[in-house]
């Protein structure tokens, strides 16, 4: 079985190592996103530096990175006899982020991984996913600061793996959302790492905010 377990984890962190805001960039603007503003390749720094349709086309892409990876876990799930389906799963999750965060065909220099995992959230359990994207946006217009949102997002994550059982897409019977727990961890400790440079400019009042009124 831990074969498979390996081709899942290369599989998703080869979708999540094709960087589209560093594709996108080059498309359109002439020039790679990780050499403007933040420095990162993720949507924010696409919609400060190239624009709003880049950073929208960027956003759903990343989204859909993690969306395919988990089902491509899950398929591989339902035709092979005896495999641990929530592994497979977290396996993939965990990957493509990683993949995202250090891309392989990018010079392993990447994103943040918040659309990733929101795309992960969102297919593993609709519920959690909504009620994460929900919370940071409202962060995010209150604050006027994506990190935040982002950040609060991921640490509210694997609090709710401890008190919501319902709608997860891949959940053995007998077992309860705690068996993400660990998983949703692990997403959080590597999305909050992403965003190390931004808690630190949080805490000294220098954080970049967006305007909602461009």
């Amino acid at each position: 079985m831990i074969f498979y377990y390996i081709l899942i984890a290369i599989i998703a962190y080869a979708i999540g190592s094709i960087n589209f805001s560093v594709i996108l960039s080059k498309k359109m603007a002439g020039f790679d996103v990780r050499e403007k503003g933040s420095g990162n390749a993720g949507t924010t720094n696409m919609l400060r530096s190239v624009g709003k349709k880049a950073a929208a086309l960027t956003l759903v892409c990343d989204i859909l990175k993690g969306v395919v990876a988990v089902l491509i876990a899950i398929f591989l799930g339902n035709i092979i006899n005896g495999i641990n389906k929530e592994l497979l799963l977290q396996i993939a999750g965990i990957a493509v982020v990683l993949g995202h965060t250090f891309p392989i065909f990018f010079g392993f220099k990447g994103g943040k991984g918040v659309a990733t995992s929101l795309g992960i959230l969102l297919i593993s359990n609709w519920q959690i996913g909504l009620i994460c994207l929900v919370f940071a946006l409202v962060l995010m217009v209150l604050t006027k600061m994506v990190s935040v949102g982002s950040c609060a997002a991921a640490v509210l994550f694997p609090v709710l793996t401890l008190f919501i059982n319902d709608n997860y897409t891949v959940l053995t019977e007998g077992k309860n959302g705690s068996s993400y727990f660990i998983y949703s961890v692990i997403l959080a400790i590597i999305v909050l790492y992403n965003h190390r440079s931004n808690i630190k400019r949080i805490f000294n009042g220098t954080e970049n905010k967006i305007s909602f009124k461009k």
